[in-house]
């Protein structure tokens, strides 16, 4: 009877022992006698004593934080970067199977890749097209990582750090990008603005009378300030007269003035 009784609780402890717990977010690896023999899926599963062993495998998106390097970039340029990777285990009997510590194994590789991949790029590159450049990295470690049983979801980089002394280069550069935009647009306007002017001296002279009345028009604008003094261009017209009048007195041998009063005697005469 005691025997009985102690053979049964023997029996149960072994079966209770032999009880393993599989979370939702877990698979367990199964080895009978050292070799593999399932997955094992969430939930209650047994492995007996002894001759089986298991072991779980955390099947969560990961975040790693790959720590900064220090890179050199296509031209030459020295630079410190860092990013964070995301990724997962896809087959945990390939993740416990394949590689001694994937955890360990991922974040090696992603830190050689990413300093490869900022090898191959210039540092204008790098700034610019930073996305291009971690969906590249992301793209080359999951190639790696598949034969392990991880997928990579993302590569994101953080920061990318520059010497004090390529931070000046940078700013000058920038500086003497924007000096030079900007004595483009001033030419650019420049040259607008004397087309418009010639072609508005254009229409002015070809206008009769025109000159005149614009000449008007600016004398009534400063006019309008009494602090101004207006220096009164006479037209074209007068000055044409004026010079008729200096051709004939100089023929006559008398003054423009003297021109002038003939002119009005003459004028007074015919009324």
């Amino acid at each position: 009877m005691e025997f009985g009784f102690g053979l049964l609780l023997i029996i149960g402890i072994v079966i209770l022992g032999s009880l393993k717990q599989i979370n939702q977010y877990e698979r367990g690896v199964k080895f009978t006698l050292g070799k593999f023999t399932k997955l094992m899926e969430p939930g209650w599963r047994i492995v007996l004593p002894i001759f089986q062993s298991y072991k779980k495998v955390d099947i969560r998106t990961k975040v790693d934080d790959v720590p900064e390097q220090e890179a050199i970039t296509k031209d030459n340029v020295s630079v410190k970067i860092n990013a964070v990777i995301y990724y997962k285990v896809f087959d945990a009997s390939l993740a416990v199977l394949e590689v001694e510590d994937f955890y360990y194994a991922t974040a090696q590789l992603a830190q050689t890749t990413m300093r490869n991949t900022v090898g191959s790029v210039t540092l204008d590159e790098l700034l610019s097209e930073r996305e291009t450049i971690s969906v590249k990295i992301r793209e080359i470690i999951d190639k790696e990582t598949d034969p392990w049983g991880i997928k990579v979801e993302n590569v994101e980089l953080k920061d990318i750090s520059l010497t004090d002394e390529m931070k000046r280069v940078i700013a000058r550069a920038a500086e003497a990008e924007r000096e030079k935009q900007a004595v483009i647009t001033k030419s650019e306007g420049e040259a607008a603005a004397a087309t418009n002017l010639a072609k508005a001296a254009q229409t002015l002279m070809s206008s009769p009378g025109a000159l005149h009345l614009r000449t008007l028009e600016t004398i009534n604008d400063v006019s309008s300030d009494q602090s101004n003094t207006i220096f009164f261009a006479l037209p074209i017209e007068v000055l044409n007269a004026i010079n008729g009048f200096s051709e004939k007195s100089s023929k006559n041998n008398i003054t423009p003035v003297e021109m002038l009063n003939v002119s009005h005697h003459k004028n007074t005469n015919q009324k």
